[in-house]
């Protein structure tokens, strides 16, 4: 057996690609080395970016928006600024009374009947979705479960017709295909953009419709919000609606998929989560996310001059903010690798570090979970995965491409 040589920091390079297609135990082993720096390390060629990979600096830096700014763009290239003309810019991408703005429009959209037909319609859909994977036996997890669950949650949610979600459902299969470490900046608008392109027109479309004849739907609520005079411009809601397609629903089924591999590959987190599902059923969604962590890592751009983990940071430097490392820290976190559902406190920073850019769908995201995966374990169907994940070698996010699966016979057919 061969023994790897432990990582010292100078071996690790985040700007080379070729990092994001190691196995995932050998990148978060990096991320160990990493943290044992006195100061933030800087990596790539001219500016580069300085990597944050400590709990306690990620948090930070999360919580002082006016210091590490959002602006412009959060994501590796950042958006073009054409691309922000054509398509609007994203709420993740704006700071400031800009952000403030429209994340207050949003809010006041989710009224309390909304919020409540919402958690009636999650556990209705878990129900359904399971049903249906009884009946016709797929082989996929993700396509089967992961992916329908948050994507017919958001579309309900929304209000979107079911004769429109297919062909949306492909547009968010386009839109995401390059998240990977081979993405390339797009001079023109390539096939991703043009799905987005095509989601927002059915947006935009609808946005009318519900502007004419209003419904008891976000859409139709978000169109009427009025705060301070405003409300979401057909652009603005388009942008919107991208961000929950393209982001609420990869970043939910990747934490679903990690879900059913995680507990497979741990049968007694499983059994003692089978043996009380509501008491343990939050501490297992919170270890999945905090463990899996689906989004690794996004980018800020430094506003004015700062000092952080022993770095005197000065405005236009590049941060990242390795929320996959920090979820790791065992500055802050008993043995970070272990997957263990009792964990408490578990401040984990799956859905962001806190601040203004909190994730605003970390409640719903929880439900779906929760909900989901009482209907996959609470019945005599002894659901697991066979085989490993089938992952994609990305440095935004921990995708899971494919899951196969199947029942236990030795607990009978369901």
């Amino acid at each position: 057996m061969t023994v790897s040589a432990p990582l010292r920091p100078a071996d690790v390079d985040l700007a080379d690609p070729s990092f994001w297609r190691l196995p995932r135990p050998r990148r978060l082993e990096s991320f160990a080395a990493l943290r044992t720096l006195d100061a933030p390390a800087r990596f790539g060629p001219g500016p580069g970016f300085y990597a944050l990979v400590r709990h306690a600096d990620v948090q930070e830096a999360s919580r002082a928006p006016r210091h590490f700014a959002s602006a412009p763009g959060v994501t590796t290239p950042e958006p073009a600024a054409w691309a922000k003309a054509v398509f609007g810019n994203s709420m993740v991408n704006l700071d400031g009374p800009e952000h403030a703005a429209l994340r207050r429009i949003v809010s006041r959209a989710f009224t309390p009947r909304l919020l409540a037909a919402a958690e009636d319609n999650v556990r209705e859909v878990a129900g359904r979705i399971v049903a249906e994977m009884v009946r016709d036996r797929p082989r996929d997890f993700v396509a089967a479960v992961a992916s329908r669950m948050p994507f017919e949650i958001i579309c309900d949610l929304m209000g979107v017709p079911e004769d429109r979600r297919a062909e949306i459902a492909r547009r968010i299969d386009e839109a995401s295909e390059h998240v990977g470490v081979r993405r390339r900046r797009l001079r023109m608008p390539g096939r991703g953009l043009r799905a987005l392109a095509h989601m927002q027109l059915v947006m935009v479309r609808l946005a009318h419709e519900r502007r004419r004849r209003p419904a008891d739907d976000l859409i139709s609520a978000l169109v009427r919000a009025d705060v301070d005079g405003q409300a979401l411009s057909s652009r603005q809601l388009g942008a919107f609606f991208s961000l929950l397609l393209v982001a609420g629903v990869e970043t939910t089924r990747n934490a679903i998929a990690h879900g059913l591999a995680l507990l497979t590959g741990h049968p007694g987190q499983r059994a003692l989560l089978e043996s009380d599902f509501d008491r343990y059923a939050d501490g297992a969604v919170e270890e999945i996310v905090r463990h899996s962590t689906p989004i690794i890592q996004f980018r800020r751009t430094v506003a004015a001059e700062y000092t952080l983990g022993g770095r005197v940071f000065r405005p236009g430097e590049k941060v990242v903010l390795f929320y996959a490392s920090a979820n790791r820290d065992e500055a802050v976190f008993e043995r970070p690798d272990d997957f263990d559902i009792t964990r408490d406190p578990n401040p984990h920073l799956g859905y962001g570090g806190g601040g203004p850019h909190y994730c605003l769908g970390a409640h719903l995201a929880r439900q779906e979970m929760k909900a989901l995966f009482r209907e996959l374990l609470t019945g005599p169907r002894g659901l697991r995965a066979v085989g490993a994940a089938e992952l994609v070698d990305s440095s935004f996010d921990n995708r899971v491409r494919a899951l196969p699966f199947a029942f236990d016979a030795a607990r009978g057919r369901p």
